[in-house]
Order: structure tokens, then C-alpha cells, then sequence
């Protein structure tokens, strides 16, 4: 027989980040406990607000599976002395709890076996939830203790609640009984609610104004937040983010509208989000469906179905004025002086203890991005901007606005540009240049922000990895990883045909401090190709995922130019497909085996020595290919173009014995197959080799 389980942990207000790990690693922890046990259960559904943990298991056994007991003892050598059981034997015996005769041999060692009947399922829960609390600690690195006992959790619990079926299970922990009462919203229905059976438990939470399930709760907030949006003719602004912290804040939720005075309109939308949004868990309102003209009304999630709603909403407004006021006050103090006027206030704001101010790094930036702008363009009024930007990049962050709200960084740079007469180019290249921010952020769209934006991600890659502090496995303050993913992203998405490796040098070379060495560039490189391996490796491209092996085949070149390494690697993940691919990759190894052998080849070769046809058709073959390819900057179809080459070669060295007799025969076949081979291996307009290398199915 089989009945529904529920556990419920009641606890004070759940801080928000921890609601659904934790609900996530009850409900884990006892299905997994079940499994373990051999307890047959049915579907799991995992429940949490702010006061409450809980989980309901349907149709769990009431008893475990029978248990098969198995223990193996000492080996038969050492447990039979002349046909009589040794002291080990014996007392191998004993701690079985069975006569020496009752024992079994396995695998040359006595060995041990019972079938018991199971456990009662009632009577392993304690166990479980001990187990699931464990796992539960693990996830908060702070824990509170309360009253006179030991007991810590993330807040104090102040009920438990265990049924199986309408039989209450008595789990004890935080000094308290489980019981089969539960309790309702802390305002609307503050008494204990006594429960019959686990099927009641959301039905009853409902009528006591607790929406328990999660994304119920979730979906019915977005619907009206959309809803009052509506209402007033606008379009709010929900990101995920937010939406799950308000449903971890709210049992009952109940969206207002209120507003603030059109005054603060004029400040920047995005101090406007952040004010709202990251400050008061509001959501903010658009009046296009775009969200690019910013409204004065904000939408609020309450907990409570108020009597006076005007109360509320002048208590969320009388709230959220006060913090617009300051930061229109800041704004309109950062307005006084251009954006270049806090440069000099950069020197005293360390970057880095040995790596100087941020102002020793805006100059390390300018440098770096005038390189790097030089390489991609000739254009002069761009490259003034460039310059231009690179000075001002990091002028905002001694500001009041980015003080106050510091992931407004280049953002506020940007609008303090415009308002200085900055050239439009120049304010963007300074917002942007952060970018980007994270995986699936964009990337800056200018040239003056990716110019700005690399010089930043390679100077602080290039710094730190100088001072000998580069990421470790756990650890990496300095978000190198990401920098250097940025750099990649930038170099790629942008097409921009960068060569890491001389912009990295001088990077290097231009840090204050550490190693300033070819070894520190080389750990560059490697950590910067690590990142490219984890951002491409595992990618589905045409249908497939993208290799290791078709990676390694591209690292092994040495290619340093994120740009070029990604074009080769499409090549090589296109190739490696084609049906031809892995005979002619054979193929070219057994020529690399055979060219190894030989004392000295070149790349002569004289048609008049050919007395095999497949000679001359390979030969033909092989110098019109050597032309198409010549002519082809598309790494794609250069190794396309190659499996024509199947049907020749395999005709070849099917007729053709390279190893002849006579010197000067054997001397033009080895250079005709060095020809193939410099064809196979590929090369392109900067004289770079690539091909079938180690390609997985190619040795080298």
C-alpha cells in the first residue's frame, strides 16, 4: 500500500536567494534518501514562500523493498587452519550474528548473506529529513542560532509538520515535534490550520491566502504586473531576475501601481531602473512596447490584501521619492564639470596595490587601444575618437552617480560625455566599453567601444597574470575568465582580425610590475585558448556538436587570432563530416609516415619521370587543385576541395610503389607526395599551415 507524504519546515521570512536552493535541495535530498532505501514513490512536488519549505511525495510505500544483507570476511586461506575455523573466522561469524556453519564462500572469502524484510517507511523519515538538513547547510555559509538550543538554520523554525497519509509522522529537529498542523498567511489567516492528509495541504494554504506553489505564484505576479501595466496604458519592464526575487519576497501577492513626480524623469533611465528596480524590487513602466520612453509609475507586489490600498500605495511612493531625489542630486552635481576634469581625481583610486591607480591603467588603455584601433582602420577622425574615448573611459567612476550606484559604470560615462559636447562616437565607445558584461550580453557595436573595451580586458589580463595572481580552480577575484571570453567574443562576433599574441606583448611590457617576460605572454595565450575551448567546444553547428579533437586540430597550428582559429575551426568541424573526409585524412598520414622516412625531398617535381597513369592523375589532380585553392580565402572550401583528392590518392598508392628501386623515380614520387602534403596541410595568404592536422583522424 502506498500513501501521499508531506514535510513542511515553517521558519521565519526566508531571505530571497535561498528559498528555492533550499526547497530544491529538500525535495532532492528525500527523493534521492527514498531511492537509496528501495522505498517506491511516485511524483515529487517541491513548495516554498518566504515561511515555508515543504515537499509532497506522492504514493510512497509504506514499507522499504526486503533488504539483502551482504558482507564478505576473510579469505578462505586465512579462515581454515587443518579444516578447522581460525579465530578470524569465528569472530567473523559472531559479528554476522550466525553459527561459522551458516556462512557461505565467494571469490575465495567466506562470505555473508540475508534477506531481512523491510523497514517501515514511517520509521526511516527521521533519517531522511537528518540527511536532508545536512544537505540543506551546506548551501547557506551563514546560519542564525536561536534560543537556548545548538541548532542553526538560515532562520529560526518555528513549526514542523509530517504527514504520511492521515498518520502523523513525530520528526523532531530545532527542538520541535512535527504535528499535523500548518499555518496560513501571517496577517490574513494567522491561526493553525489542522491538516487531515497531505491532499488538503494546498487547497487550505489557499484559503488562507498562501499561494504555495511556486511557479503558480510566479505566473499569477507576472499576469498582474502586465495587467495594471495595461491599465494605465503602459508596457512594464519584467525581467527574471527580479520576478523571482519578488515571488521568493510574497505568499499572497497583490500588485499597486503607484508614481513618482515627472521631475525625475529627467535623469537617465537606467539610474531610474536601478533606483527602482535593484533598490525597492519595483517594477518599472514603459509607455511604448520597445521600453524606450520611460513612465513615472512603478508597479509593486505587496503581501496583503489591504483594506485602504491608497495607504499603500502612498507608503511605496512616499519610499522611492527620497532615493530618486538623491540621485537627481548627484546627477545634477557631476553635470557641473565636464567628464575630463575627473581624470585627475583617477590617481588616487588604486587599481591594483602593485599594478598602480586606475588613471596608471586609463594610460596602459590608451596606449593599447590606439594600437589596436590603428590595426583596424586608417581612418583619422576615427581614431581621434578612439583616443578620446580611451581618455575618458574611466572618468565616471569617481563620480557621485557611479558611487552611489556602481553597475552604472560607462553608462554614466556615456551620458556625461554627450552632455560635455563629446562627439557621439566617443560618449558610446565610454558606455559600451564594459562590454561584454557576461555570457549573452552583447558585444560593443563601435569600433571606439571594442577598441576601448579589449585594451581594458587585455591590460587586466595582462596585469594580473604579471603579478602572478591568475585565476585559480575555485577562485578568480578579478574576473579574468570572463575578460578574456569578452576579448574572444569581441574578436570573433565583431570580425576583427586581431593577432593576439603582439597586442598581449605589449600589454605585458606596459604593466609597472611582475613578470614582463615571453612566459608571462605564453600563459596568456593559454588561459585566453582555454576559454575559447570551453565557449566553442561541445556548440552545435549543422546539426552536430563541435569536437575537441576538431579543436585540438586547429590549436596545434599555433593560431593566435581568435578571428582565424574560429574560421578554421568551422572548416575543420565541416570537413570532418564529408564522406571523403576520413579515408583522405588516412591517406595523408600514411604520406606524412612515408615522408618522415625519407632522407630529403623538395617540392620538384619532373611529370617526364611518371611511368604509372595514377601518377599523371594524381599529379593533374593535384596542380589544379593547388591553383583553385590559391585563388580561395575560404577555409571551407580549401578543405572541401580536398576530397576530390580522395579518388587519386586511393588510385595511387594502390598502383604505385613510392620506395622504388631506382633513386631518382623514388626521389620525384616523395616530392610529388610532399606536394600533396603541403596541399593537405594548406596555406593561406600569410603563409600560415593548417589543414588535416591532427584532425582525430589524421596523425601529424
Amino acid at each position: 500500500m502506498s500513501l501521499d507524504l508531506l514535510l513542511e519546515i515553517g521558519t521565519e521570512d526566508l531571505p530571497a536567494r535561498y528559498m528555492l536552493p533550499l526547497a530544491d535541495a529538500l525535495s532532492d535530498s528525500l527523493a534521492q534518501g527514498l531511492d537509496r532505501r528501495g522505498i517506491a514513490h511516485g511524483a515529487m512536488t517541491r513548495l516554498a514562500t518566504p515561511r515555508r519549505l515543504a515537499v509532497i511525495i506522492a504514493d510512497v510505500a509504506e514499507t522499504q523493498s526486503e533488504q539483502v544483507i551482504e558482507r564478505s570476511g576473510p579469505a578462505l586461506k586465512a579462515a581454515l587452519k587443518e579444516g578447522q575455523p581460525t579465530p578470524a573466522a569465528l569472530g567473523f561469524a559472531r559479528s554476522c550474528g550466525v553459527a561459522f556453519s551458516e556462512l557461505g564462500e565467494r571469490d575465495g572469502k567466506l562470505f555473508f548473506s540475508r534477506t531481512e524484510p523491510g523497514a517501515t517507511t514511517v520509521s526511516l523519515l527521521q533519517g531522511l529529513l537528518d540527511e536532508a538538513l545536512k544537505q540543506m547547510d551546506t548551501l547557506v555559509p551563514k546560519r542564525m542560532r536561536w534560543g537556548s538550543g545548538d541548532d542553526t538554520f538560515v532562520r529560526p523554525v518555528q513549526w514542523l509538520c509530517c504527514l504520511m497519509g492521515e498518520t502523523v509522522v513525530p520528526l523532531q529537529a530545532f527542538g520541535l515535534t512535527a504535528d499535523r498542523q500548518t499555518f496560513g498567511h501571517r496577517f490574513h489567516a494567522p491561526a493553525a490550520i489542522p491538516l487531515r492528509q497531505p491532499a488538503e495541504y494546498l487547497d487550505a494554504l489557499h484559503d488562507a491566502r498562501v499561494m504555495v506553489d511556486v511557479d503558480t505564484r510566479k505566473s499569477r505576479i507576472r499576469s498582474q504586473i502586465e495587467a495594471e501595466a495595461q491599465r494605465i496604458g503602459g508596457h512594464a519592464r519584467i525581467t527574471e531576475s527580479l520576478l523571482d526575487e519578488v515571488t521568493a519576497l510574497v505568499e499572497w501577492p497583490v500588485a499597486i501601481t503607484g508614481h513618482f513626480e515627472d521631475a525625475y524623469l529627467q535623469l537617465p533611465p537606467e539610474v531610474i531602473v536601478a533606483t527602482v528596480e535593484t533598490n525597492q524590487r519595483y517594477f518599472t513602466v514603459f509607455s511604448d512596447p520597445q521600453q524606450t520612453r520611460l513612465t513615472n509609475a512603478f508597479i509593486t507586489v505587496a503581501n496583503i490584501e489591504s483594506r485602504d490600498v491608497q495607504q499603500v500605495i502612498t507608503g511605496n511612493e512616499r519610499v522611492v521619492r527620497p532615493r530618486l531625489s538623491d540621485a537627481l542630486f548627484f546627477y545634477q552635481q557631476d553635470l557641473k564639470q565636464p567628464l575630463e576634469a575627473y581624470a585627475q581625481q583617477l590617481a588616487a583610486v588604486t587599481f591594483q596595490q602593485s599594478l598602480g591607480s586606475v588613471a596608471d591603467k586609463a594610460h596602459r588603455i590608451q596606449g593599447l587601444a590606439a594600437e589596436i584601433a590603428a590595426q583596424l582602420t586608417d581612418d583619422s577622425r576615427a581614431l581621434a575618437d578612439v583616443a578620446r574615448a580611451a581618455q575618458l573611459s574611466k572618468c565616471d567612476l569617481v563620480t557621485k552617480m557611479v558611487f552611489e550606484f556602481p553597475e552604472l559604470q560607462g553608462l554614466m560615462g556615456g551620458y556625461y560625455a554627450t552632455a560635455g559636447g563629446e562627439p557621439a562616437d566617443v560618449a558610446q565607445a565610454v558606455r559600451e566599453h564594459y562590454l561584454p558584461t557576461q555570457q549573452g550580453t552583447p558585444i560593443p557595436r563601435t569600433l571606439g567601444g571594442q577598441a576601448v573595451a579589449l585594451a581594458d580586458k587585455l591590460d587586466s589580463l595582462a596585469g594580473i597574470f604579471a603579478i602572478g595572481q591568475k585565476p585559480t580552480a575555485s577562485k578568480d577575484p578579478f574576473a579574468l575568465r570572463r575578460a578574456a571570453l569578452g576579448v574572444l567574443r569581441i574578436c570573433i562576433e565583431g570580425q576583427r582580425p586581431l593577432d593576439l599574441a603582439p597586442l598581449l606583448r605589449q600589454a605585458v611590457a606596459a604593466q609597472p610590475a611582475g613578470d614582463r617576460d615571453e612566459a608571462t605572454v605564453d600563459a596568456l595565450l593559454t588561459f585566453v585558448l582555454e576559454r575559447l575551448r570551453a565557449y566553442r567546444v561541445g556548440q552545435v553547428r549543422e546539426d552536430r556538436a563541435i569536437t575537441a579533437e576538431a579543436f585540438e586540430a586547429v590549436r596545434a597550428l599555433g593560431v593566435t587570432q581568435p578571428l582565424d582559429f574560429d574560421a578554421r575551426l568551422n572548416a575543420v568541424h565541416h570537413f570532418a563530416a564529408l564522406p571523403a573526409a576520413a579515408n583522405l585524412a588516412a591517406a595523408h598520414k600514411r604520406v606524412r609516415n612515408l615522408l618522415r622516412q625519407a632522407e630529403a625531398v623538395s617540392d620538384t617535381v619532373d611529370p617526364k619521370r611518371f611511368d604509372n597513369t595514377a601518377e599523371h592523375a594524381l599529379w593533374t589532380t593535384l596542380t589544379a587543385l593547388e591553383e583553385r585553392n590559391a585563388a580561395l580565402d575560404d577555409y571551407t572550401a580549401q578543405l572541401v576541395n580536398l576530397a576530390t583528392l580522395r579518388e587519386p590518392v586511393d588510385a595511387f598508392f594502390e598502383a604505385v610503389m613510392v620506395n622504388a628501386d631506382d633513386a631518382a623515380v623514388r626521389a620525384n614520387r616523395l616530392n610529388l607526395l610532399a606536394r600533396l602534403d603541403r596541399l593537405c596541410r594548406g596555406r593561406r595568404c600569410d603563409e600560415t599551415q593548417w589543414g588535416l592536422m591532427r584532425l582525430g583522424i589524421d596523425g601529424q
